[in-house]
């Protein structure tokens, strides 16, 4: 949350050179309030247990935030039953009329796919260019990331020879953003996908920002230059759990799974998961609820022209301390 100081105190233009939100008293008087209306496209198979991880994560903020939940199509779910999905879920035909101020996509177990071979690939292509229309900001996690940067901008993903599982070190490759307010400077976050988008290929995008990176897990959180999108590589989502679940759930499907990096304790799987990610993962979402949704939603969401972009954006240099 912004922190409300001051007409014109000294501190302010010292505060805003490192991108720290601060608000005028004046602002702050003038500033109407209400709930974020977040919308979640869920493609994982298990929908209740991503959907509590995500809300999990969305909760974790002083903010009243509310969600809907939207399903890609009508068909049975083979891990979540008819009911539930009828009961708490829409169809996009229902909200394509609406705006919303965040829209979270999940990732799917589509890694292996060439994504114009995925059954819902043109609906995913249709939501995604509806929400650069209708959504201040939006978040793709795992797969959905490389499918909108595949979409959005024509990056290509490349396959692994192996599924990349495990809790991977990463480190800011900025200090200054928004986004990374409060991070360490180096933190560590899940993965699980069989592909990686080239590091240099987003570096070398003048659209776009690479703003953390793995030396074994490769890009991590990427962001487009008008703050419209986030693309985060893994699974900051991921309860303690969920690594160990999919290892399992691969052994007893006879893949041979290689065991998840630096999850197990002692990289032994009959001994329990070691979470190094969660706060990591309730101050990113945090952060990008706060600096990329709520401070430039317009108040009236049928006016989507009233985005306003970051008045600070990085500068070279600026990440060193």
């Amino acid at each position: 949350m912004p922190v409300k100081i001051p007409d014109n105190l000294p501190a302010a233009e010292i505060l805003e050179s490192e991108n720290i939100f601060v608000m005028s008293e004046t602002r702050a008087a003038n500033q109407d309030i209400r709930p974020m209306k977040v919308l979640i496209l869920n493609l994982m198979p298990n929908k209740i247990e991503t959907e509590t991880q995500l809300l999990r994560l969305l909760g974790n903020t002083p903010l009243q935030v509310d969600v809907d939940l939207l399903r890609i199509h009508d068909k049975a779910s083979k891990h979540t039953s008819i009911d539930h999905m009828n009961n708490f879920y829409r169809d996009f035909e229902a909200v394509r009329h609406k705006n919303y101020d965040g829209l979270i996509i999940t990732g799917a177990p589509l890694g292996q796919i060439e994504f114009e071979e995925v059954t819902y690939w043109d609906h995913i292509r249709e939501i995604i260019d509806w929400s650069q229309q209708h959504v201040t900001s939006v978040l793709f996690l795992c797969w959905a990331a490389h499918a909108a940067l595949y979409h959005l901008y024509g990056l290509q993903r490349k396959l692994l020879s192996a599924k990349r599982s495990g809790v991977f070190n990463h480190q800011r490759t900025h200090k200054h953003f928004p986004l990374l307010r409060g991070f360490d400077d180096e933190f560590f976050a899940p993965h699980s996908r069989f592909a990686e988008m080239n590091v240099e290929d987003l570096k070398a995008h003048k659209e776009l920002q690479v703003l953390a990176e793995s030396d074994e897990a490769g890009a991590y959180l990427v962001l487009s230059r008008n703050n419209r999108n986030l693309f985060v590589m893994g699974h900051p989502e991921y309860q303690k759990s969920t690594l160990g679940d999919e290892y399992q759930r691969d052994l007893a499907e006879g893949l041979n799974p290689a065991i998840p990096k630096n999850y197990f304790r002692c990289d032994d799987p009959s001994q329990a998961p070691v979470a190094r990610w969660h706060g990591h993962g309730s101050l990113l979402v945090s952060n990008w609820l706060n600096y990329y949704v709520y401070q430039l939603t317009p108040y009236d969401l049928h006016d989507m022209s009233a985005i306003t972009p970051w008045e600070h954006e990085y500068k070279d240099g600026q990440e060193d301390d």
